[in-house]
């Protein structure tokens, strides 16, 4: 008996040795309880739609594949054509709880919005119309465009502007109005960032007229009339002082100023406006992002539960 408690004390302490002397990955992807100390202060964060982990921000498992072609910049935009809409795909449906009815006509939807994108965690899986998904081609999802139609979609920051065909439903978390496959958000440059604000319009097609598919955003210059530098905003930081009894959550503690304020600014984008202030505060040598305040540590702890599943991390009760 004792011999046997040597041996399982002996495998206990080789395997907490391999533990520990195993590199530690950084901690990118914001499925763990909070609070984030990110020591490289890129506030690398997405939604769980969209995680953000090294090298770009997409959905956990997903991400480019090992095998991209080297030529991304020469595939071609989708050429808009007329085509018979699909039998079953365009009905009413339900996805996550929420009722969606796709529209039965091309050419009268233009939205602005988050789109995110998609890539090898479903690259030669089915799209919604039976086609194999292919990460390399021109392709998006929507929910209630009409498939298989073309769309134009616009970068708003840069103004870039490609055509795709979307042939596929989705996405469905975060009022995400938009997933386009992986070659169509490296040619909208945001890859990295995992999702951007676009403007996607429908294109209506004349059966013996296709759009052309390259199309080349028009740059307005505007000169001022009085140039003068303008001050990037200043976000006040509290720093911690005498107890004050406010209730507040915790959603991320960082190094630097600056990876706070970047995932603070990420936090409004997820969370709108939701009735709590985001807010930056100073303890310990650490920058955090808090939202708040509540009336009360049950109010908080309530709100956290509700906000882990859209956050993908559970935010913690903090008294200032």
């Amino acid at each position: 008996m004792m011999s046997k408690n040597i041996a399982v004390a002996l495998c206990s302490i080789v395997i907490l040795s391999a533990c520990s002397s195993a590199p530690q990955k950084a901690q990118t992807r914001l499925d763990a309880a909070a609070p984030i100390v990110d020591l490289r202060s890129g506030g690398n964060y997405a939604p769980p739609a969209a995680p953000a982990p090294t090298g770009g921000g997409y959905l956990a498992g997903d991400g480019p594949g090992a095998d991209a072609p080297s030529n991304l910049d020469a595939i071609p935009d989708a050429v808009p054509k007329a085509e018979p809409l699909h039998r079953y795909a365009n009905r009413e449906y339900s996805a996550l709880g929420r009722k969606y009815v796709p529209l039965s006509a091309t050419g009268n939807y233009k939205e602005r919005g988050i789109a995110s994108w998609y890539g090898k965690k479903f690259h030669g899986q089915r799209t919604s119309i039976g086609e194999i998904y292919d990460m390399y081609a021109m392709t998006a999802a929507h929910p209630t465009l009409p498939i298989p139609s073309y769309a134009r979609v616009t970068n708003v920051a840069t103004g870039k502007s490609v055509i795709v065909r979307v042939n596929d439903r989705g996405p469905f978390l975060h009022d995400r109005i938009m997933d386009l496959s992986y070659v169509a958000a490296y040619k909208l440059g945001y890859l990295n960032n995992g999702s951007a604000e676009v403007e996607v319009e429908s294109i209506a097609v004349d059966g013996n007229a296709p759009v052309t598919a390259t199309v080349e955003t028009p740059v307005v210059k505007v000169e001022p009339i009085a140039a003068a530098p303008v001050a990037a905003p200043v976000i006040p930081v509290e720093t911690a002082g005498a107890p004050t009894g406010k209730v507040f959550l915790q959603l991320g503690a960082f190094k630097a100023k600056q990876g706070a304020q970047s995932f603070m600014g990420k936090m409004r984008a997820v969370l709108g406006d939701g009735g709590k202030t985001l807010k930056l505060y100073e303890k310990g040598g650490l920058t955090r992002v808090h939202l708040g305040p509540y009336s009360n540590a049950d109010e908080a702890r309530g709100a956290a539960a509700k906000l882990q599943s859209k956050l993908g991390f559970k935010p913690f009760v903090s008294l200032h």
